[in-house]
């Protein structure tokens, strides 16, 4: 091991070192977010659980990004703490911040899961699992299991871009792609297979994340740039106390999907049951089911958009430490127009082809009214995809650079005030509909607040010396 191991971030060529990592990290959340995604398809497709299984698994949804959320925090945050370390030549704080993350991310796991344990009921109600009796029983069948996983889940997630920063996107990529395929591969034998209905979907998923962890956690002990003793793993609360501002856009980016999923998943039961056709017994998990699954379609999307901008939390954060500015800004603008182009063709897509990507998710097996509003919610849900992603790209780009303070105000107006705050406003004028706006309508507001975070970056960086 050198001392100069990343010192490649500060010189290659910003177009080669951004495909390098953003490629890789883009995978490897995409991966991480079809665990969940997975598991609905599989559960839509058996006929034995149908809309009452993907209403579930919709309700069960947000508890696992809580956890996604703490990961991030912890792990991005070491990421961004550790690039800058290394690109400042402080070694030291390196590798202690790691042992620190690392000590402190176990702890955090472990404390949410016991949590998930005590209080399932409560939790499950709080986020609309009692539309109907069969929805209940199947999202506290489903639950008991994913919290189990809980602690794997976070250290692999955790881990991940902890692995990125020391140089290795690749591996990072593989350890989430390994899980996946575990758990694609255990679910249809588990569900359709031994006929374990959502107790299977949750042990496929907990094995997959067994498998992330420990090749993460076998990383650790071969880490290139820095290398763990004893003494790194000696929790520093001064250096958490770096870490934790610097993921806490991470966090929020994540916590506001669980914010809104309640607020939209409460409000979709209030107002569906006001509905001359939702309000009815047999149909009344629909809009809980269907805007689930639409929230996924996003998730995806939001998944590409924030791992190119992850995947340069290094190269930001290396080449800030190293006094480079300029190309700091080239990367800017690099991601801005990639981020543009991922949302303009995930739109494209959603508008165009909605019926075959409902399908994917049981429709064939639902009635008309589950398929035409199913349609008609991706269609409006995904009409503004474009600025959904620069905005979030916006925030980890702050993050990155060290300025945790405005990336946390722009990114608390966009996912706190309007993602949670629109759900609820809403659907007092429009009813159902006033749900299906709301993303859209919260990345219209928040648009001009980013535009005007993008020209201040480029001052920035533009008046600090080459």
């Amino acid at each position: 091991m050198t001392s100069d191991s990343n010192a490649f971030l500060g010189t290659q060529p910003m177009g080669r070192l951004m495909r390098k990592f953003a490629v890789p990290c883009v995978v490897s959340l995409l991966f991480g977010a079809l665990y969940n995604i997975v598991d609905q398809i599989f559960i839509a497709n058996a006929d034995y659980l149908g809309s009452y299984g993907n209403a579930s698994n919709s309700v069960v949804f947000p508890l696992t990004v809580i956890a996604l959320a703490l990961a991030t925090m912890l792990g991005d945050g070491c990421c961004a703490l550790v690039s800058l370390s290394l690109g400042a030549g402080h070694r030291d704080d390196a590798r202690r911040s790691v042992g620190t993350a690392v000590v402190t991310l176990v702890l955090v796991s472990l404390v949410l899961t016991a949590v998930y344990l005590i209080w399932p009921e409560p939790i499950l109600t709080m986020f609309g699992a009692r539309v109907n009796a069969e929805t209940f029983r199947l999202s506290r069948e489903y639950f008991f299991y994913i919290a189990l996983g809980v602690p794997f889940y976070i250290v692999g997630q955790a881990l991940n871009p902890i692995i990125r920063s020391d140089g290795s996107p690749r591996f990072a990529m593989l350890t989430l792609l390994a899980g996946a395929l575990t758990n694609c591969a255990l679910d249809p034998l588990f569900i359709y297979g031994f006929h374990w209905g959502m107790m299977g979907a949750a042990v496929a998923t907990v094995a997959g994340e067994i498998v992330s962890a420990a090749m993460a956690v076998g990383y650790l002990f071969r880490m290139k740039a820095v290398k763990l003793d004893r003494d790194a793993f000696k929790p520093r609360v001064k250096l958490l106390s770096r870490i934790l501002p610097l993921g806490v856009t991470s966090f929020l980016s994540q916590i506001s999907i669980v914010l809104s999923m309640a607020a939209v998943l409460n409000m979709a039961a209030k107002y569906g049951s006001l509905d001359p056709i939702f309000g009815m017994e047999e149909y009344a998990q629909i809009p809980a089911a269907v805007i689930g699954i639409v929230m996924k379609f996003f998730q995806i999307v939001v998944s590409i958009s924030i791992g190119m901008a992850a995947g340069c939390i290094p190269l930001i954060g290396y080449n800030m430490g190293a006094g480079k500015p300029e190309r700091v800004h080239e990367l800017l603008v690099r991601l801005t127009v990639a981020e543009l182009i991922v949302g303009i063709i995930a739109t494209l897509i959603c508008e165009l082809f909605p019926y075959p990507l409902i399908a994917i998710f049981g429709a064939a097996n639902e009635s008309v009214h589950y398929t035409n509003f199913a349609v008609r919610c991706i269609r409006l849900f995904m009409a503004l995809t474009p600025l959904a992603c620069i905005n979030k790209s916006t925030f980890i780009f702050l993050q990155a650079m060290g300025k945790p303070v405005q990336s946390t105000l722009l990114s608390m107006l966009r996912e706190v005030a309007f993602g949670v705050g629109l759900p609820l406003l809403l659907p007092l004028f429009w009813g159902l509909d006033g749900l299906i706006w709301f993303m859209t309508a919260a990345d219209i507001l928040t648009l001009p607040v980013t535009i005007a975070a993008i020209l201040s970056i480029r001052r920035q960086l533009k008046a600090l010396p080459a």
